[in-house]
């Protein structure tokens, strides 16, 4: 079996990675944006969990196959990342979970009723894997992260658009959003999660928390 990366194009094949209890899909979508969507299966019971369905329902419908889909969640309200979400979630009946704050924004866009919204320290569930919501506060005010934190080896992260290769994401120019999600990403993730942590992000490539810990004042001292 070939070796997960993590590098996937948009047109391109998905890339999987295979856990002892969880298989992680990841596919790109939109050759502008770039964006990552996750597809998560729990290999005990063969439920489906989507993460952000950004764009062309057709690649994610390929991808989700025959075993359909128990939710979708959304990390955030941006137009990028929920492009397919009518689409997909009307194909196949799945569950919507969206951050509580951005739940609303996500329904006006999209006209898609989040059916369960998400706070901090939430549990969501599929099979017998379980995920932890991490609520991060400044790219949008309700943007979420996803916490498995593997029984079998290291914890896996799903970030949205708050945390990527290189740095905390856009906060637009607003210091005080800046400020609070760079806090965010300190305490709730660099304070909480050891550096084997494995993070996806929703743009990009992978990478690892000890990868980035190093940069952390960095990214304070330049503000952005």
């Amino acid at each position: 079996m070939a070796t997960y990366t993590g590098e996937v194009t948009p047109g391109g094949p998905p890339d999987t990675r295979e856990l002892a209890q969880l298989v992680i899909t990841k596919v790109a979508v939109d050759p502008r944006m770039h964006n990552n969507c996750y597809l998560l299966r729990c290999r005990n019971t063969g439920q489906q969990l989507l993460v952000d369905a950004a764009d062309d329902a057709p690649v994610l419908r390929q991808v989700i196959g025959e075993g359909g889909l128990a939710g979708i969640v959304t990390t955030h309200q941006h137009w990028d990342h929920h492009r397919a979400l009518a689409d997909v979630a009307e194909a196949t009946g799945a569950r919507v979970y969206a951050g509580a704050e951005d739940a609303d924004a996500i329904t006006s866009q999209t006209g898609v009723v989040v059916t369960d919204r998400l706070a901090d320290g939430d549990e969501l569930r599929f099979g017998g894997c379980r995920l932890s919501v991490i609520h991060l506060v400044g790219h949008t005010p309700g943007s979420i992260a996803l916490l498995y934190d593997d029984p079998d080896g290291a914890p896996h992260l799903w970030t949205g658009d708050s945390l990527f290769p290189g740095g905390v994401g856009n906060t637009f120019g607003d210091s005080s959003a800046f400020q609070s999600l760079v806090d965010d990403v300190a305490t709730k993730v660099f304070d909480r999660l050891p550096d084997d942590t494995w993070f996806y992000p929703g743009h990009g490539t992978d990478s690892t928390l000890g990868a980035e810990r190093p940069h952390l004042q960095e990214w304070r001292d330049r503000g952005w």
